[in-house]
């Protein structure tokens, strides 16, 4: 028989592994079923971290969504409880992410643009007004200030008598991805560690249903990192982590349970499938091996993202169905939490009929088409097991050559991770460019339709409301007593001891994001990453 033409040449996933015609029982020979798979809920946890999968529990349905002001974003919040949503997930604007009040010259036209304005605890509660905090889980994407964020949330809880221990959610908390990727960053590694060890210390005594971290994969990947990288990069974050905190003399058991991370899932949908098992598979092992830790420690539960960097502003209807198939793969892959992205994100922050959309087909995956009713439904195939391995083989090559530079921060600062992301982005773009990928609507079956969906606009007056708030704090709170509570914070962190109780009580007397950041800035000093040549 004749040998039939392909395509083309070659096949490859995103990451550049190359893919087979077809693979057989021969690619997975000599491999040890209980070493790599296992059944789900038993380790190495390939197949996942519980026995039931989604027949015991359904993900949380957790859509990413602030913007404006707090009354707009509260507003949105109840619009998608009341449409299905089982999780809240916290969007900031740039100037809190980056540390400062609404007010501040650094912050100025970029109010609300990305997210919520926060600047004090008196927005804080008109963002949480009238949801049950103890009901309801919460997750916030903040890094920098987010032992500050955290407080406002946790003070906020408390002045509504909710105790601390009822409270459950996440702060992403992530500072080594934000000097690889996003670069919303405040101070330098060393401190920015040791505040994330704070909160790992005050969640363990105080917040014990908490993620005080979510180790993050996703914004790394939207740098332009291939799934390999992404992974390889955030387990070597997580680890680091996990040392941190075993270093400040933490018992790590006290401590692991409560990490949680965050991935990306791009367009390539077996591939990304592979990388969350993988995912699995490689934490247990290095929590096992690494560090004695017990099972509930070794377990890698993950929050997943659709690809933010996939959709395209040209045929906007066309991300509703990218979103769909990024979706599917994440819950094959057993996310434990999922946002779906709206289809006019590459043009503005979502309508209400967009992120209705999206929230919809999450619903649809769960309900509707069967994927929920086994656990790992794709366990077992020869495609997906060899690639599974070999994405776990290459992560570990990063490891290698992470260890040999010192290390994540070593990394960071020698500027190995930026240039291998910028390697990765490049390479991806001239592939678009060069039609070898193609993006349906981009550089193939390419419309001169003009955009017809609704486009979200944000009130005028929302900057203005949220100015009078901070201004109010400023004038009708006891500054005096701020004052002290200052001083105190900026003594504490000049010495040793744990910061979470001070910038709580600086929290409680109305003190803003701004003003305690600039205290610990004082003490701390901000990073610049230019000092290291890059």
């Amino acid at each position: 028989m004749s040998e039939m033409s392909e395509r083309q040449e070659v096949f490859k996933t995103l990451s550049g592994i190359p893919v087979k015609r077809a693979y057989t029982a021969d690619d997975l020979a000599g491999a040890d079923y209980e070493q790599t798979l296992g059944l789900p809920g038993e380790y190495p946890y390939t197949r996942g971290v519980h026995p039931t999968g989604y027949r015991g529990k359904l993900w949380t349905m957790r859509m990413f969504a602030g913007f404006g002001d707090a009354t707009q974003s509260n507003a949105r919040y109840k619009f998608l409880l009341e449409h299905g949503e089982t999780g809240l997930s916290v969007a900031f604007d740039f100037p809190t992410l980056n540390g400062y009040d609404t007010d501040a010259v650094q912050a100025r036209g970029e109010f609300g643009k990305c997210g919520v304005a926060v600047s004090s605890l008196a927005d804080m509660e008109v963002l949480f007004e009238g949801i049950p905090l103890d009901k309801t889980t919460t997750s916030m994407t903040i890094n920098g200030p987010a032992a500050v964020i955290w407080a406002m949330y946790l003070v906020n809880a408390q002045k509504r008598g909710v105790p601390l221990d009822k409270l459950g959610g996440t702060i992403q908390n992530d500072i080594l991805k934000e000097y690889m990727a996003q670069n919303a960053y405040i101070f330098p590694p060393e401190p920015s560690l040791r505040l994330i060890v704070d909160t790992f210390e005050f969640g363990t005594k105080h917040v014990p249903r908490w993620n005080t971290v979510s180790i993050s994969g996703y914004h790394i990947r939207e740098a332009g990192a291939t799934a390999v990288q992404e992974l390889a990069f955030t387990l070597a974050d997580g680890l680091t982590y996990v040392q941190a905190g075993i270093d400040r003399g933490l018992k790590v058991d006290d401590f692991a349970p409560r990490l949680s991370f965050f991935f990306n899932c791009h367009s390539d949908f077996f591939e990304e499938i592979a990388k969350f098992r993988a995912a699995r598979r490689i934490w247990a092992r290095e929590m096992k091996e690494r560090y004695g830790a017990n099972e509930r420690s070794q377990w890698l539960r993950f929050h997943t993202q659709t690809a933010g960097c996939s959709l395209t502003s040209q045929q906007p209807e066309n991300n509703i169905v990218r979103t769909t198939m990024q979706a599917l793969a994440a819950v094959l892959g057993g996310t434990q939490s999922l946002h779906t992205n709206s289809m006019d994100e590459a043009l503005a922050l979502p309508s209400e009929q967009a992120v209705r959309i999206a929230l919809r087909t999450q619903q649809i995956i769960a309900l509707e088409n069967g994927v929920t009713s086994t656990v790992d439904p794709l366990g077992g195939s020869y495609f997906v097991e060899t690639l599974t391995n070999e994405i776990e083989k290459e992560v570990y090559d990063y490891f290698e050559r992470i260890e040999k530079i010192g290390g994540a921060i070593a990394g960071i600062k020698t500027g190995f991770f930026h240039r291998e992301i910028a390697e990765s982005a490049y390479r991806y773009q001239r592939e678009i460019e060069s039609r070898e990928l193609v993006v349906v609507g981009v550089n193939e079956y390419v419309s001169d339709e003009p955009i017809t969906i609704p486009i979200l606009r944000i009130d005028k007056d929302a900057e203005k409301r949220h100015l009078e708030r901070l201004h109010r704090v400023r004038t009708e709170r006891d500054n005096e007593a701020l004052s002290a509570k200052l001083e105190a914070l900026r003594q504490a962190a000049a010495g040793t001891g744990n910061l979470m109780p001070l910038i709580m009580d600086a929290v409680s007397d109305y003190g803003t994001l701004g003003e305690i950041c600039d205290v610990l800035r004082g003490v701390f000093g901000e990073y610049d990453q230019s000092a290291f040549g890059f």
